[in-house]
């Protein structure tokens, strides 16, 4: 699978984790030189707290495009520091 954005590949695995319709990669597969780390944070009842990566390719950013779990709970314990993608990151296998 690919993260892309702005016409960049900023993440690609054949290691992803599928949950609620939503892909997580691996992080050693992001491309770190696009991820900026964010001072935000979300809270899922089920999965624990979020942290946010701003990604920014070619001059431009996008905000709190990505997420990922630092710590889970132990139902989520299988994407801890895995990252998923929103607000228009396109993923293609």
């Amino acid at each position: 699978m690919k993260a892309i954005w702005n016409d960049e590949i900023i993440a690609e695995s054949n290691e992803t984790v599928v949950v609620e319709g939503n892909h997580y990669f691996p992080h050693e597969s992001i491309k770190k030189e696009y991820f900026k780390s964010s001072s935000t944070h979300s809270n899922c009842p089920w999965k624990g707290i979020a942290s946010y990566y701003t990604i920014e390719v070619n001059g431009s950013e996008n905000p709190d495009a990505a997420w990922y779990y630092p710590e889970t709970s132990e139902l989520a314990k299988g994407i801890k520091n895995y990252v998923a993608f929103w607000k228009g990151v396109k993923i293609e296998d």
